[in-house]
Formats: structure tokens, C-alpha cells, sequence
């Protein structure tokens, strides 16, 4: 499936109402199980983590994420199967006169196809991760069994609001009537905030516990959590130990509607996927390439890379979206890093060199993010070279590494 099938639809503004009417309208309901999750950072791994351990575990498991790397067809998947070419045309010709005459958003549009998609196959769950915010996403048209908020800070203050509680009160409105609900581990007033709006709603409200004796090893990371002593995740991110946490909790809130194996839960972390998470490309030098883009993600990522790094130097090559915290991700990286180098990427978004004036002082910038990245695997060959910012920039820079090598 290809961008172009969805370009006509550009309404990118973030509001729920002519989705809403446009299902009223067609009479939709999305009637399979599901999970719900929001969160600032953790969501799309805690998303794969959980759909890997239902897996493991021999249910027919849906997975609804975004944004796709390249097409939209990563986004809609069942038992590791996306949805095919054919699948999303047949709903784009079926419903094209009313996707314009209520002016959808392409997210709005891609949820629709996921859920209908969903509702025509055979799943015994569905795990499907909120786009932005949480009270109006448009994913938040169906009760779950289980709503999850991984994490709250500040992003996308436009919509979702101008502080962390207002943030943490949007992204609570996921949570339903005598419905559970899961938290992962968030500061005291945003705890506060969620855990009142879920009592309102008679919620079974849950938090998150701690995880224990977190080991990095040359495959990743091995901890304890509950009953659960080495556990292994294979990719050396020290935040994705709490997202696997998160999604352990989730799956024994769940175990009597889902019953899974300590197994089941063993091998779902083990051998979980997450392109574009501490993403190891190379070994000498050592490249990783991170999607974070937010402060928090950033802070999180340069804990991780400072310890797998073991005092080597660290080259970090960076791009990112003009409406992101640069100022904030510059600081929570530079602390860790040997120098920072700049750069651009082709994307409508992304920050050009003359929207880093405020930083050229103190950072270089290199127009050809291609050419830094040979340049510094060149120059660096004992060091570690990270390359973060953006999703849309990391999964540009992957490209790069997952193209073959001409002889």
C-alpha cells in the first residue's frame, strides 16, 4: 500500500467530531476484545511486547500501531501478517464518498480500516495503541478489557494540553466504566490525576511494580519482575525493561479472560521485535539508531547508550520535527555524548539548518545526514556513533544499514 492512496485526505487537525459523526452515520461498532493503551513513551513497545507474549501463548492476536516506517499496511496486522493492498483498496473504494463528505483525517481513516479489518477476521484479541492523546483519538471509539497509560510528559501541548496533568487527564480518558485500568510509573501528581478520573469511572485501578537486578549482557537486558527472576529482553534499552514490565502486569490482570504460561511470557519478551529501539546496526563502530523524540524518550535513550557505550566515546548525530523540544533534547543528550552534529532529512517537518540557528554556535550541521553518517563511521571506528531525533529521521538512517551491499 503506498502514501498516495491515502493523499487526498489532508485534514491533519486533532479533533474527534466528523469521525464520530461518520461512524454514527455508517453504524459502526468495533465488537472484538481489545486492549487500549496511551502514553507519552512506551506505548508502541509495551503494545509489541504484550501481542508477542498472546502469541507465544497461541491466540490469534490483531496489532494496531503507529505511524508506519513506510506504508500503512505495518500498521494493521494479525499473528505478524499486515494487512494487504487489496484488503485496504476494497475499504478505500467502499467508503470514499463518505471518508470526503465528513472530511476524515488519514488516522482517522486508517483507524477505520484496522477496526473493520478486525471486525471481519477471526481474533481472540486486539491490541491497539492510541495515535495521540487518549479522550480524542481516534482509536477511543470502543471499550477495552484493559486500558494502559505507560507514561506521561510533556508532548503535544497543542492538543492534548499546556501541562502534564492536563496531558495525564487526556490520555485517562481511555480508561471506561467498571472497566480495569493499568498505569506504568508516573510522577505523583499525574498518578494522582489518572487514578482519580479512574475512580470516578469505577475502574480496578492498577500500578505498575518495580522491576529488579536489571543486568545488561551482549544481548540486551535481563531483570526480575514479580514472581519472575531473568527475564531477558534482546535489545539494550534500559526503558524498555519497564514496558515489558507494564506489559506483564497487563497479561496477569488478564489471565483468567487470556490465560498465558510463565513460558508464554518468558519467550513473548525474548523474542519481541522492535525495529528502530536501541537499533544495533553495526559493531565497529558501534551505531545505534533510536526513534526518540521527546524529552523523555531522550533522556531514557542516553541512560541506555552511556551503558552500553562503557566509556567509549559517544558521536551522536541528530534531526528532528520543528515542533519538537530541541532546546530539551539537546540538553538531555549532551550530557552523555562527545560532540552532537546537526542535520536535516526530506520531510515536509523536518527542521532545516536555518531552524538550528539558535544552536550553530555550539553544534556543527551537516546539510547530508547520508554523508555525516559514512563520514563518522570513518572517523570513529572504536567509538559508539547514535543516531536519534526523529521516527521519521532513525527510519531514513535504517535504510541505510538494510540496503544491500553492492559488490
Amino acid at each position: 500500500m503506498r502514501e498516495e492512496s491515502l493523499s487526498e485526505y489532508t485534514r491533519t487537525d486533532y479533533q474527534i467530531d466528523n469521525f464520530s459523526q461518520f461512524l454514527k452515520a455508517e453504524n459502526f461498532k468495533f465488537t472484538k476484545k481489545a486492549i487500549h493503551i496511551a502514553g507519552t513513551n512506551g506505548k508502541g513497545s509495551t503494545a509489541k511486547f504484550l501481542y508477542s507474549i498472546y502469541r507465544e501463548a497461541g491466540y490469534n492476536v490483531a496489532l494496531y500501531m503507529s505511524p508506519a516506517r513506510k506504508d500503512i499496511n505495518e500498521m494493521i496486522s494479525i499473528n505478524g501478517t499486515q494487512i494487504s493492498d487489496d484488503q485496504i483498496n476494497s475499504y478505500l473504494s467502499q467508503y470514499k464518498s463518505e471518508f470526503s463528505k465528513y472530511d476524515l483525517s488519514k488516522f482517522e481513516i486508517e483507524t477505520f480500516i484496522a477496526f473493520s479489518y478486525f471486525n471481519e477476521s477471526d481474533i481472540d484479541i486486539a491490541i491497539i495503541e492510541c495515535g495521540l492523546g487518549g479522550a480524542e483519538d481516534a482509536t477511543n471509539i470502543f471499550t477495552p478489557i484493559l486500558s494502559i497509560i505507560t507514561s506521561v510528559s510533556l508532548e503535544h501541548t497543542e492538543q492534548l494540553g499546556r501541562t502534564s496533568s492536563e496531558i495525564a487527564l487526556a490520555k485517562a480518558g481511555i480508561i471506561k466504566e467498571g472497566l480495569p485500568s493499568l498505569v506504568g510509573n508516573l510522577d505523583d501528581e499525574d498518578l494522582k490525576v489518572i487514578n482519580d478520573y479512574a475512580n470516578r469511572k469505577k475502574s480496578d485501578f492498577h500500578i505498575c511494580g518495580r522491576y529488579y537486578h536489571e543486568e545488561l549482557t551482549s544481548d540486551g537486558y535481563s531483570f526480575t519482575y514479580a514472581s519472575y527472576n531473568n527475564l531477558v529482553i534482546k535489545f539494550p534499552s534500559l526503558s524498555s525493561i519497564q514496558d515489558a514490565s507494564i506489559a506483564i502486569e497487563a497479561a496477569l490482570i488478564l489471565n483468567e479472560q487470556l490465560p498465558v504460561s510463565e513460558a508464554n511470557i518468558r519467550d513473548g519478551l525474548l523474542y519481541m521485535e522492535l525495529p528502530l529501539r536501541m537499533d544495533v546496526v553495526g559493531h565497529d563502530p558501534l551505531v545505534i539508531i533510536d526513534g526518540a523524540h521527546n524529552v523523555e524518550a531522550i533522556k531514557n535513550l542516553a541512560t541506555s547508550v552511556e551503558k552500553i557505550a562503557n566509556g567509549r566515546p559517544i558521536h551522536v548525530i541528530f534531526a528532528c520535527f520543528r515542533d519538537k523540544n530541541l532546546e530539551g533534547m539537546l540538553s538531555s543528550i549532551n550530557y552523555v555524548c562527545s560532540d552532537v552534529t546537526l542535520t536535516t532529512f526530506p520531510h515536509e517537518r523536518a527542521r532545516t539548518e536555518d531552524e538550528y540557528f539558535l544552536y550553530l554556535e555550539e553544534y556543527s550541521f551537516v546539510e547530508d545526514y547520508k554523508e555525516i553518517i559514512q563520514n563518522k563511521i570513518l572517523e570513529c571506528p572504536d567509538d559508539v556513533i547514535l543516531i536519534t531525533g526523529s521516527l521519521a529521521f532513525a527510519s531514513l538512517a535504517k535504510d541505510l544499514f538494510d540496503a544491500p551491499k553492492s559488490a
